[in-house]
């Protein structure tokens, strides 16, 4: 077993401070405790606002007792003995001399419908920072079988969480988080996404009519810069009604400057001159995998806006809102590529993650996947 040192004064050092959370709650428990009749001016919290277990405790019987006769309050412990026996029920370790700490810590107990706001407001900078990893770690579960169906469920309820604290704190303005967007994450092997997006570009030059029933799918989807060049060389040439094929393909490509980083035209042409499969098949996986990604990024960056304590409700609600409608808009596309029908009586959509893929299969095992 490890040893575990003693903490001696040298090392209290290490203990962070308590959030300025901390003494808000405290301020707000003393007014209660001096005045309970103060309970009356709080709203927005319950027990479950609180940042401690004490703390919880404490607001928990102060709502539980009756409030005490103020002249009999002010002249007897008799209550405040009662809210500490409830209390210690869930908080073993309250004391009789910690409520007398949060009576004399309180400025001002008229001021507590302020302190109230307060404990509020950081605990729904709480709620959404929970809401937002829960939704980033859904997006990266590679066990779900349905994964576009279930992230855009967790999308929907961090949403609902976002709307709740509009309704709380009703945004003055559209001020959005000073908070600097998160440096990008790892990038992931994208080989799978490269070998279906190729895929993608060959069937779609070798059956250019089929391009127009993937106007959903946006060069933004794929995950190559290449790639995203070539399908707009493909669909500028279908939308002119020109002639398409891959010698076509690499002209245009060389006309938008595709070449110009020294690639190869040889090298564009053997990518185009393979096709398999259907178009819409490869779209709607670039399109998945295009999803789960914005759904990634919209979740990291609402985690770094609520992961400051720096940012208010409006400043979280406003950036929140902007961030999740990157998703709601490639939601858009996914409906219209599938059709809208609900997620139970749709085929299974293959399980494609926003991370690192899973093994890449043969090309001939996938070419069979896509015509069943």
């Amino acid at each position: 077993m490890p040893h575990t040192p003693n903490l001696g004064e040298e090392d209290l050092d290490a203990v962070p401070p308590p959030q300025p959370v901390f003494h808000v709650e405290q301020a707000l428990l003393g007014a209660l405790l001096l005045e309970p009749h103060r309970l009356d001016d709080v709203s927005g919290i319950t027990a479950d606002s609180f940042s401690t277990a004490a703390h919880a405790a404490l607001y928990a019987a102060i709502n539980t007792l009756p409030r005490p006769d103020p002249a009999d309050h002010a002249k007897t412990t008799t209550w405040l003995d009662r809210v500490l026996t409830i209390s210690r029920e869930q908080a073993r370790g309250l004391t009789a001399s910690y409520l007398h700490a949060l009576v004399q810590v309180c400025p001002w107990p008229s001021h507590a419908p302020a302190y109230a706001r307060m404990v509020e407001a950081e605990h729904a900078r709480h709620r959404l920072l929970t809401a937002a990893e829960r939704f980033v770690h859904t997006v990266h579960d590679a066990s779900l079988p349905h994964p576009v169906q279930t992230v855009l469920a967790e999308a929907d309820a961090l949403a609902a969480v976002v709307d709740d604290i509009a309704n709380r704190f009703p945004p003055r303005s559209g001020v959005l988080p000073r908070t600097p967007a998160p440096p990008p994450a790892a990038a992931p092997d994208h080989t799978e996404a490269a070998e279906e997006e190729q895929l993608l570009l060959a069937t779609a030059t070798a059956r250019p009519a089929d391009i127009d029933t993937v106007r959903w799918l946006m060069p933004d989807d794929l995950t190559l810069p290449l790639h995203a060049g070539l399908w707009q060389c493909l669909t500028a040439l279908a939308r002119r009604n020109e002639p398409v094929d891959p010698v076509t393909v690499l002209w245009e490509a060389q006309q938008r400057g595709l070449l110009d980083n020294g690639r190869e035209p040889g090298e564009v042409l053997r990518m185009l001159a393979e096709p398999a499969g259907s178009v819409g098949h490869w779209g709607e996986r670039a399109l998945q995998r295009s999803l789960l990604a914005t759904a990634e990024r919209t979740g990291r960056r609402i985690e770094a806006y609520a992961g400051d304590p720096a940012n208010t409700p409006f400043q979280l609600v406003v950036g929140a809102r902007r961030a999740l409608a990157d998703t709601a808009a490639v939601r858009t596309r996914w409906q219209n590529a599938t059709g809208g029908t609900p997620s139970q009586q749709r085929r299974s959509a293959p399980s494609i993650r926003a991370g690192p893929p899973t093994t890449t299969a043969a090309h001939a095992a996938r070419s069979t996947r896509a015509t069943r």
